[in-house]
This record gives C-alpha cells, structure tokens and sequence, in this order.
C-alpha cells in the first residue's frame, strides 16, 4: 500500500522507522556483528524517541540510557495502575501504598533514582504531562502516572539520566515517555484479583479498538474500567481493647479503624489521532480523561481520651458526642479526582532535511475532598456529619515550537542532527474552600471543643485562591557522529519563569564504540526543578496520631510568603538545582545476550522539603488550633550515587523461544549540608537517606511455547528505615531485605482468544511488623516500598480481532 511522503518523513523523525525505512517492529534484525554476519536480536535493537531527537536512533546507540518496555511487558504485570507496572519494571523506580495517609493514599508518591517525585518529568507521546493538584511528600507535586490508562499504551520509554536541557523544569532524576497505541486491531480485556486474604477484590476491565484511515492517517479509542474493594491489614488497638473492657455494654466494631487500601473506582478514556492533510503536512491528537472516587479510614476518636469532641460544656446544654458516636468514630475521607490531557498539532517538513512541529496542550486535575462520620464539635449539635472539604485544581497550558534539521558537513560521513525551538507553559493552581463548617470555629471552642471538621479540616475562605505561573524557553540540541566510532552531544536551554527569573542549563555528551557491539558511553549535565505556584502560595492543615500520647495533633504548612511563616524563618523558594554526571557501558552479542552497566551521581542543591515543626509563638491568634506549624524551604543539599545494570538474554529452547531479563539499581542519597533547621530536624534527614531501600532488583525469566507462555519473576527490596511522624519525638525503625516471587501462565486458545492466570507474592509473604505503630492497630508499615498485603491471584480473559 502507498504511503505518503510525510508519513514516512514522520516516522522517521519520530524513530518508528530506521533510516533504510524498515519499520522499526523489525528492527531487531538488523543489527551486525563485528564478524559481518546478521547479530541475534537483543533488546537493545529498539528505535527511540525519548533522550535523543535524532531520526534513527536505536536503543544500542543512545549517548545515555534509555528502558524500552513493550506492550507485552506491560502486560506481564498484573495491575492498571501505571505506578505499580513500572515498579515492576524499573528497577530505580519505587511507589509506596501509604494507607491512610490524606491525599497520598490516592496520588501516591513514586520515585526514580530515589529523588522527589517532581523531579521526573512524565511526557505522553513527547508532550509533557500535567502535575496532579496534591502535594505530597515534603510537599512535592508531581504527575499522576495512575491517570494513563496502561490499556492505551504501545510502550514506554524511560530515560535513566538529567535532561532538564532538554526537556526543562523537573528532568532531574529523568524521563518516562509513555507511547499510546496507534495501530489498528481491537483488544478487549476482562480480570479479576483478590488478595489471599479474601479481600482487595478489583475488577477490570478495558477495551481497545484501532482504524487505519486508508492513506490519511489512523485513529485510536480506549476505555479503561477498575473496581477495587478495600484491604485491611489490622489489629485492633490497645486504647479500643481497653475502652470495651471499661464499657462492656457497648460493641466496640474490631477493628475500630482500617489500615489498607482504599476502596476505589476508577474510569478512563481517550484518543489518539493521526491524519495527513498533505504530503507535507499532518494533523496529530490525543486526549485522555479519567474519573475516580475512592474512600479510605482515618484514625480512631476514643471517647475517653478525645477530649476535645467529647466534652461536655454550658454552651451546649444537654448535648453530648457519646449519643451520635457512643463507640467513637473513625472519619471516612472521599478523593473525586477528574483528569484531562488534551494535545493537537501540526508538524510537517519544509525540506526532506528540515521538519517542524507546532502543537498545544491542555491539561487539568482537579481533586473534590469529602469527610463522612465525623463532627465539627465546636458546633455542637449544629454540626453536620458529613462535609465537602473543598476542592483542588491543577491547570497546565503549553505551547511549543520544535523545529529538526539534518546538516550535511562535508567532514562527516553522517549529517548533524540540530533540534531546536521554544516552548510557552501557563501553570495555575486554584484552591475552592468547603463548606463553611468544615472550618469553622464555633461558639463551643470558647470551652475547649475542637473546631474543624474532626480529621481533616476544610479549606477555609481565607487558604482558596488562585495563583499563576508563566515560563518561557528556548532551547537547541546538536548530536554530531565523528566518524565511525565517535558520537558527541550537545545541549543548552534558556527558561524564564515569571516567579523568580531565569535559568540556564547544559548538557554534554558523548558515546564512542569500542568495536560494533561494545560501546562506552558518558554524560555531564547541569538541571533545575521550579517551585510551582502551589508550593510557593497555598496552605493546608493535616492531623494525626501520637504513637506515644495517643492523642491527636493538628499541623499546619504554611506558605513561604505568610506573615508568621516568615517570622519563623520562611524565604522566598528558588529552583532546586542539580549536576549529573553518569558513565556506562553497554554492548550486544551474536548469542542475544545484550546489556548494559550505568554508573551516576547527582548533586542537588537547594532542596525543597518542609521545614522543622515550630510551637506557635505565644500570643498568636491559633483559631484553627495548631499543635504546630511548618513551611516549604530550599532545605538541604544532597549527593545521590548509584549504578543500574540491566540485562537481556534471548534464544531459542527446544520448540519455544526464552527470554531472560535481569534488572538491578543501587542507590545512596546523603545529605551534604543544608539550612540550620537540619540539626533540629533529623526526621527529614532520615527521610532523605534512609527512607527508601539503597538495593532494588529483579530478574524475569519467560518462554513462550505453542499456545502457552510461562512467566517467572522475582523482586528484592533491600533495608530501609521508617518514622512515625509524630509531631514530637519520632520514633525509628529499621525494615529488613524483602524478595517476592510472581509466577503466571497464559494460553492462546486461538487467534482471538487468550487467558492468563497468575499470582504476585505467590509465597504470601509480609515484611517485618510495626511494632512502633502497634498502638495505632497498624501491623505493617505504611511507608513500605512495596505491597504488605500478601499474595495476590489473578485471571484474566483477552479478545483481539
């Protein structure tokens, strides 16, 4: 069938064909040996988009490295969570659970290389992809990967290096570029998990179906569906034990609150558009939007001990909490997320060797909360029980200007790739307070009744605002081949942003081949991460559990630019910025054995984090009650070194084919220096080392035999240390090393149908206990960097046509 200049021309600037115009599903043929013969395929054969912009780029041949997972990858591991897929499949990626943990238990915090979560910068078919509207730990906010249906992607592309020069703000730890599926074909899929506990059930269900639009182009729909039931890791706590034993005339529910996973519905759509106006000229878009709400337990209110609800005062004759909660209460927290990504361009060529891309992007998360079973007790019997906490939203508008062009030098037996263009990004973050009694302070708060709705305060009319954003760039990035051996790279970016100026960041680097299939290669780069509109003006106020006292706290995070935020030290936020140096070397065999080792270090300075906790100064008006306060501050520096060795062995065994595949991170983060609030505030120094495990890895084996496929994997997590969070005196524990075995078969019963059924932690296996957090009625840490909810068994149907 005919195919369109352009089309080809954008193919090839995109990576999906190779320069001698094979497709690039077929490129992992055509790699040479040094002996002159056809080398195996290996995994390294894979054209690229994401760390390069050079038109025929292989995975082999990248200047840094670069993950390709594929479709069939993705599919390996049982989740529709993006976050959990790729902490299969990367190994210097980790996604923590965080049971009842606000906002977090539903956007939960994920990280490369063990850097912030904000310090990674996701893209969507090579446009960049919207913050969500929450701000998570120590305050960062970053992309939620869990809003991309992974039923809509072809593969994803993860570039393990600095690439702010590249790409801009947030590229520090590096890149994942998710590519959404453009092919034609329908694919429907139903599964079905539960842990072996009985519970966790979730129910999925996602449908895929593609058209090629003749020679104009082609046109893909998704839709994606998840229903998951709630987990309950729990004992039942000390202080409820004793409360039944104090009142045996009441039935005191066991247990009195839920440590686990939410319960959570989720819905997802989207799009992905091809189509060619001209030979010289195609229109692209894509759309995605999804819709979820889930809920999740807060801590116990004692009736004995939480005096603040529980009193009994003048002001309220006759009322009393004991008649509406007799047994105390556990709040009941709501999440309503929406999410929308919208892209369109044009891009085409003005000559075979010139190519332009115009494009514009919209994106916007948006988080409703809700409270249900609580009170504002300082309302007394005027209270409602349930409330609207108040609203969240995250908007991002980018426009962008990429130009390509392939420079003949008489010198080189190979063209100069130049890229260069500029982009424009609006950023604006809006709070919507509650309802008014979600943060009131009534009449009763004269007599020692807790105002706010009890767990999670409202925002108030006085935190709702809305606040902007504006940045300009312009950048170029040069990849010149010397010779046959010899590739070097270069690129610089110029960034203005409206807050707080400008800065500039450049990137060096270089590969040199040691034979055809051993190559060296290396890169220094300087980059910066931007404080976001919502960092630098908004505030919140959380609460929580003493472990010791058992009573509960209320903190507030105040923004760098309020009155009492400055009187305790708060300055104005300036962009993290970074220095990557990184060195590897990478190779490919005749037998399909291909790998790679990358060694790295990272410098940060000025990292964001939230300051010490601060007592508020006497004579301070306290009307929302902080226990204490903190603020957002470039805090510490720190120096992040490690080494990721990935690799792959493919061959043929017996009538099937096998693959191997070995994936390995170290990672050591410490703290150089920082402001004087380091020595006072150890806990986030020890957030910072020792929160996440030095040691990740995996190794995957698979063969794919007839009709059937078998799939065997296992997962180590090293040590790591956790805190209580106790708004004085934390409390430390050390977690051992973890490793879990996933198993699963699948069969193809014929050309359309398909069934796969598998367990993850087929030994039901549990980290050690929490004994730190055991009078909370907590068995397993929450900030474990894995699941703790044991092993998880699962089937799934597949219908392609």
């Amino acid at each position: 069938m005919h195919r369109s200049k352009l089309s080809r021309s954008i193919l090839l600037a995109l990576g999906l064909v190779s320069a001698g115009g094979a497709i690039a599903a077929d490129a992992g043929t055509a790699g040479t040996s040094s002996s002159g013969n056809a080398a195996a395929p290996t995994q390294l054969d894979a054209m690229l988009v994401t760390g390069t912009r050079a038109s025929n780029r292989t995975q082999f041949e990248t200047l840094a490295p670069v993950d390709v997972f594929t479709k069939q990858d993705i599919q390996s591991v049982d989740s529709t969570d993006l976050k959990d897929v790729l902490a299969q499949l990367v190994p210097s990626f980790v996604v923590q659970r965080l049971p009842m943990a606000d906002g977090q238990v539903f956007v939960r915090p994920a990280t490369l290389r063990g850097l912030s979560p904000d310090q990674t910068l996701v893209l969507v078919n090579g446009r960049r992809f919207h913050r969500s509207a929450l701000l998570g730990n120590r305050g960062a906010q970053a992309a939620d990967l869990a809003q991309i249906p992974t039923s809509a992607i072809k593969r994803i592309e993860v570039l393990r290096d600095g690439a702010s020069a590249q790409y801009g703000s947030d590229a520090i730890a590096g890149v994942i570029n998710i590519i959404l599926e453009d092919s034609p074909g329908t694919e429907i899929t139903a599964g079905y998990s539960q842990y072996a506990q009985g519970d966790g059930g979730s129910r999925d269900f996602s449908a895929r179906t593609g058209w090629t639009l003749g020679d104009y182009g082609s046109l893909a729909l998704f839709a994606e569906s998840s229903n998951s039931d709630a987990t309950s890791r729990t004992r039942q706590r000390p202080d409820a034990i004793a409360f039944q034993a104090a009142h045996p005339e009441l039935d005191v529910p066991n247990p009195v609150q839920r440590w686990g996973q939410p319960e959570l519905e989720s819905r997802r759509v989207g799009f992905n558009l091809k189509a060619n106006a001209s030979d010289t000229l195609e229109l692209y878009a894509f759309g995605l939007y999804s819709h979820s709400d889930g809920v999740s337990d807060f801590n116990w209110r004692n009736p004995d001990t939480t005096t603040g609800a529980y009193r009994t005062t003048s002001i309220f004759p006759g009322w009393n909490l004991r008649s509406l909660y007799p047994v105390g209460f556990s709040p009941q927290y709501g999440n309503t997320q929406n999410d929308l990504q919208l892209v369109a361009g044009l891009r085409g060529e003005i000559t075979p060797k010139l190519r332009w891309d115009l494009s514009a992007s919209y994106g916007r998360n948006a988080i409703d909360y809700s409270l249900d079973n609580s009170i504002n007790a300082s309302l007394g019997p005027d209270s409602p029980t349930s409330f609207d906490l108040g609203r969240l939203t995250q908007t991002e508008k980018n426009a962008n200007a990429d130009f390509n062009y392939e420079w003949d030098v008489a010198a080189l037996s190979k063209p100069v790739n130049v890229a260069f263009g500029a982009e424009f990004r609006q950023e604006t973050y809006q709070v919507r307070a509650g309802d008014p009694a979600s943060y009131a302070v009534g009449r009763g708060a004269a007599a020692g009744l807790e105002a706010n709705s009890n767990g999670a305060p409202g925002f108030s009319a006085s935190q709702a605002g809305q606040w902007s954003q504006r940045s300009k760039a312009a950048y170029v990035d040069m990849e010149v081949p010397l010779g046959e051996r010899w590739s070097i790279g270069a690129a610089g970016r110029y960034e203005d942003f409206s807050s707080f100026g400008s800065t500039v960041d450049g990137k060096l680097s270089a590969r040199f081949a040691i034979t055809p299939d051993v190559a060296l290669r290396g890169t220094l780069s300087t980059g910066f991460r931007a404080p976001t509109p919502a960092q630098l003006n908004t505030t919140s106020t959380t609460q929580g559990l003493d472990t010791r006292t058992l009573q509960i706290f209320t903190s507030g995070r105040l923004s760098p630019s309020d009155p009492l935020a400055q009187l305790l030290g708060a300055k104005p936020l300036t962009p993290e910025e970074s220095r990557t140096a990184s060195l590897g070397l990478t190779w490919r065999t005749e037998l399909g054995l291909s790998g790679s080792v990358d060694v790295y270090r990272i410098t940060l300075s000025d990292r964001f984090s939230q300051s010490a906790s601060f007592a508020i100064p006497a004579g301070t008006p306290n009307p929302l009650g902080y226990t204490s306060v903190n603020y957002f501050t470039n805090d510490f520096d720190t120096t992040t070194t490690g080494v990721d060795v990935v690799g792959n062995y493919l061959r043929d065994l017996g009538a099937g084919r096998m693959t191997l595949t070995l994936a390995y991170n170290y990672n050591q983060t410490r703290v150089d220096n920082g402001s004087t609030s380091v020595a006072t505030n150890e806990t986030q120094r020890v957030l910072f080392e020792d929160r996440l495990p030095e040691h990740k890895g995996s190794f995957t084996g698979s063969w794919d035999i007839g009709a059937w496929s078998l799939m065997a994997r296992v997962r180590y997590y090293g040590k790591w240390t956790d805190s209580t969070g106790n708004a004085t005196g934390d409390i430390y524990q050390q977690f051992g090393a973890m490793t879990f075995l996933d198993l699963a078969v699948g069969y193809r019963i014929n050309e359309h149908h398909s069934l796969r059924v598998g367990a993850d932690n087929v030994f039901d296996r549990y980290p050690d206990e929490a004994t730190f957090q055991a009078s909370r009625g907590l068995i397993y840490s929450r900030n474990a960097p894995y699941d703790t909810d044991g092993a998880n068994v699962y089937a799934q149907y597949r219908l392609t046509f």
